[in-house]
């Protein structure tokens, strides 16, 4: 295989809090041109550079895709709390989880072969990427025999749930920086029973800001993809453009 040509990670940020709709079609829209590049036979242009995107969301309760059809009504009804959170069946994998105002949401959208990866070493490339985000605050996170990212055995502070189609990956990471951790109580969090979720600021870590946990951690994704040349973020008006497309 050839070498990849090197490219820079494309950070698209959703500024605010955003319904969770909104970062889906984005991210359907990369996908899929991510997906008509391989098509592409005569002569076919440089693949599209690595993306990823990064939001806060609406309260939101998500199921992964074995639970697609199987959430019943009436636990729908609870999840939404009298409209206070909405509840959405996504393609990613892993069960239900919660994202919410405080916590870090991204999704890196790139072509595994073209950075020489595997599916499994791509989702250890995100738990080191978490891991070491939260060193770079004080935290000693680690991984467990579950998925996701843990401060002990018993209490996650990141969540991995990712979604690959023709080596594309979509979905990611939901990463707890203040998060009302009221949410999650109402749930098994990731279907584990007897566990808990914990974030930045339960463990002690006070001030940060998502925004700052955001680019540290976008950062050290973009230091582990082979053949990249840093990061390039998209400006404001790019990300509308973006969103009408």
């Amino acid at each position: 295989m050839a070498s990849p040509t090197r490219q820079k990670l494309v950070h698209i940020h959703l500024p605010g809090i955003i319904p969770y709709a909104t970062a889906a079609r984005l991210q359907a829209s990369l996908v899929s041109r991510f997906l008509a590049s391989k098509l592409l036979t005569n002569a076919p242009p440089a693949p599209p550079p690595p993306h990823i995107i990064t939001a806060q969301f609406q309260p939101v309760y998500t199921c992964g895709r074995r639970e697609i059809g199987t959430v019943s009504a009436q636990q729908q009804a609870f999840l939404r709390a009298d409209g206070r959170a909405d509840f959405v069946e996504a393609m990613r994998g892993g069960q239900t989880t919660f994202h919410g105002p405080g916590q870090l949401v991204a999704y890196p959208i790139l072509d595994l072969r073209t950075h020489r990866i595997t599916p499994r070493r791509y989702v250890c490339l995100l738990e080191k990427s978490l891991i070491a985000t939260c060193a770079q605050f004080g935290i000693q996170a680690m991984t467990t025999e579950h998925t996701g990212v843990w401060t002990s055995p018993d209490d996650k502070i990141a969540a991995i749930g990712v979604h690959m189609r023709r080596n594309i990956t979509s979905h990611g990471i939901g990463l707890n920086v203040h998060t009302d951790l009221w949410w999650f109580d109402r749930i098994v969090a990731c279907g584990l029973e007897g566990k808990s979720t914990t974030s930045f600021e339960r463990e002690g870590v006070v001030g940060s800001s998502v925004e700052h946990v955001r680019d540290v951690f976008v950062k050290k994704v973009g230091e582990r993809l082979l053949g990249l040349e840093g990061v390039e973020r998209v400006g404001e008006d790019e990300v509308e453009e973006l969103m009408k497309s």
